[in-house]
């Protein structure tokens, strides 16, 4: 007898998020499909080297995966200064919109998004954002809390001597990283 495997379109936000994801998700039977849309990441030296490192690390792994390389700077930005306040909001669904879309558009029944390993993001905007979007796209979103595995695809990451990028992408977190607080 033989098991279906579903098919999910991940949203890969960097290799070494990707890692303890892709393995969670084929032990529960996924057969993940990656997908890279992150328009976020600044600079396009830091965009390039993350990108290229997925790339690497897919071939690596036999993850099929698709790239949508618009590095649409000024689209980007000029959506995150109009919500500065929620801009983590505002980032959350540019990016995980396309991968909907596509989702939908490939037959796929679920995506999701290598977002959800991070402890710095935010869980809860995640799970809402992506939910409102498997419903407009009539799919479904894997929404589970993937944060404790993201120190073991850390260290995983490092054995690799993958790239390790020390910010979440955006020019936001990397002024936050050396700004002195208070």
């Amino acid at each position: 007898m033989t098991v279906a495997v579903q098919k999910i379109l991940l949203h890969i936000c960097c290799a070494p998020c990707s890692i303890y994801t892709i393995d969670h998700l084929r032990s529960e039977g996924f057969e993940p499909h990656g997908f890279f849309y992150n328009p976020n990441i600044h600079p396009y030296q830091e965009y390039r080297r993350r990108l290229d490192t997925l790339v690497e690390h897919a071939a690596n792994t036999n993850l099929p995966l698709t790239v949508r390389d618009e590095y649409d700077l000024e689209g980007y930005l000029t959506g995150a200064v109009q919500r500065l306040e929620d801009r983590c909001q505002y980032c959350y669904e540019t990016r995980l919109r396309p991968a909907a879309q596509e989702a939908a558009e490939k037959g796929y029944e679920i995506f999701g998004t290598t977002l959800l390993i991070s402890p710095y993001q935010d869980q809860e905007a995640l799970r809402r954002i992506g939910n409102q979007l498997a419903q407009e796209y009539g799919i479904a979103f894997y929404d589970q809390d993937l944060r404790p595995g993201f120190r073991e695809g850390q260290k995983r990451a490092r054995e690799l001597g993958l790239y390790l990028q020390p910010y979440c992408g955006c020019i936001f977190s990397e002024r936050d990283r050396y700004a002195k607080k208070g």
